[in-house]
């Protein structure tokens, strides 16, 4: 069952609840975070609440609940959903006043709803999905999770259109990230990526990826690179929270030479999926300990 928030109170999901005067839907004046659901356990809860914070704090914004009550509010919202695979979508904006650019004298306003996982098809795993560069025409403090994604939306969809998965970002032939995704390039076992600037968003997938890469003796450089070296690569993998690692066997129609999923990619994947099953493991003893 979906599951809905707002301001204090769980909801019917498909009731509507958003005022006219709501400065996100007006402005897109607000954050957000998606967190992933196994087993009940949302995973890396408190990664996502503190890019939650810092995103907040970077629009100056204030969260209206702390850390605690947030783990409480999404917790409940699981359980209330009976959902085991789910996915919580958390919103924070500036709150309902009459439409005015300058910042309004009203309490910010707090939404989440907890969903089904969206299904992302089995053999895009084993076959990899296509890719399309394109230009990064958003603002530059890409670092802050908002809510001002049309530029995004029409990235992702000009990829659809074409026959793709993912649209990949490029600034003056720099690799910056995928519409809704961050990018791995493997190249000679060497692990490739972004770094964290302000112009690309710092994933949580991305940096657990990372973390894992290291723990497995795989360099890892964080810098940027062309678009030539990513089509020269051995290996190319997308990650987020809902897909987790995705490899890709083609950008812009050039097919990538290394078998699909490389095995780098497919080491990573399986050390990821460990670390989900030890961290549930972990949350449910801790939880029968409170009972």
């Amino acid at each position: 069952m979906e599951i809905g928030f707002i301001n204090g109170e769980f909801v019917d999901i498909s009731s509507p609840v958003i005022p006219i005067q709501e400065r996100g839907h007006q402005f897109g004046d607000g954050v957000y975070e998606v967190v992933r659901v196994y087993r009940r356990v949302p995973f890396l809860l408190a990664e996502h609440m503190d890019r939650l914070e810092r995103s907040a704090h970077e629009i100056k914004l204030t969260v209206p609940y702390s850390k605690t009550e947030l783990k409480q509010i999404i917790e409940e919202g699981i359980q209330r959903s009976d959902l085991k695979e789910a996915e919580v979508y958390v919103q924070v904006t500036r709150g309902i006043a009459a439409r005015n650019h300058l910042f309004p004298d009203a309490l910010p306003s707090f939404t989440m709803t907890v969903r089904p996982i969206r299904d992302v098809p089995t053999n895009y795993y084993k076959k990899g999905v296509a890719v399309y560069t394109m230009e990064d025409i958003r603002w530059k403090y890409c670092f802050i999770k908002s809510l001002n994604l049309l530029p995004n939306i029409l990235a992702k969809q000009t990829a659809i259109d074409q026959g793709g998965y993912e649209a990949i970002l490029v600034n003056n032939d720099l690799v910056m990230e995928g519409s809704s995704t961050n990018v791995f390039v493997i190249k000679d076992d060497i692990v490739y990526t972004t770094p964290t600037v302000k112009g690309i968003l710092a994933g949580i997938t991305r940096q657990k990826v990372i973390d894992l890469a290291k723990q497995l003796n795989y360099e890892v450089i964080e810098d940027f690179y062309s678009v030539a070296f990513l089509k020269a690569a051995d290996e190319v993998f997308i990650t987020s929270t809902v897909v987790e690692l995705l490899p890709v066997h083609s950008i812009d129609n050039d097919r990538i030479q290394g078998v699909i999923p490389g095995p780098v990619m497919s080491a990573l994947s399986e050390a990821y999926r460990t670390t989900v099953i030890q961290v549930c493991k972990n949350e449910s003893v801790s939880s029968q300990s409170n009972e």
